[in-house]
């Protein structure tokens, strides 16, 4: 089964949230990438738990659900029971070794690959950032001596006053 049957970078780079200042998938958005329901995803955490430390995955609160679900326009969460968990991209590396089919391993492949993909992102957008702060600084610079050099030029272009004009030729006596 090749990658592409499975699920595109692309698919999983959408799935993926901001949240506690932690790139994060939900637990429900990753059991449907795994073609499992979310109560199986997460009995099979359960069984492992000992894998998922708290910087790996976390339950959401209720105001961060509440958010979460309000940024959506219909509900995708229904009646649910219990509150989300969210998983970071070590918390998705250690579901590669509780998921075990060879599905779980394309997708979990592909969710990697986006981790990756996103981290490049963001690096190529922090450095534009800094390369348009260090433009702004220069053009900053430029343009005070811009500045200073149109003041100059229309000094140059105004008519000289009365007192500054100095008689040219021979004076009669």
């Amino acid at each position: 089964m090749g990658l592409k049957n499975v699920v595109s970078v692309e698919v999983v780079a959408t799935k993926i949230q901001f949240i506690r200042g932690k790139r994060v998938m939900l637990d429900q958005d990753l059991a449907s990438l795994y073609g499992v329901s979310t109560k199986v995803l997460n009995q099979a955490v359960q069984r492992h738990r000992v894998r998922f430390l708290e910087d790996f995955m976390f339950r959401l609160t209720k105001d961060e659900a509440l958010n979460l679900k309000s940024q959506f326009v219909t509900s995708r969460w229904g009646g649910i029971r219990k509150l989300p968990h969210v998983f970071t991209e070590q918390g998705v590396a250690m579901l590669s070794g509780v998921l075990n089919s060879s599905r779980a391993i394309q997708v979990n492949i592909a969710i990697m690959r986006a981790f990756v993909k996103l981290k490049e992102l963001l690096l190529a957008h922090k450095e534009l950032a800094d390369k348009v702060t260090e433009l702004e600084e220069k053009v900053g610079e430029h343009d005070e001596s811009i500045g200073m050099i149109f003041e100059a030029i229309k000094k140059l272009l105004e008519p000289p006053s009365v007192e500054e004009k100095r008689i040219i030729g021979f004076a009669k006596s």
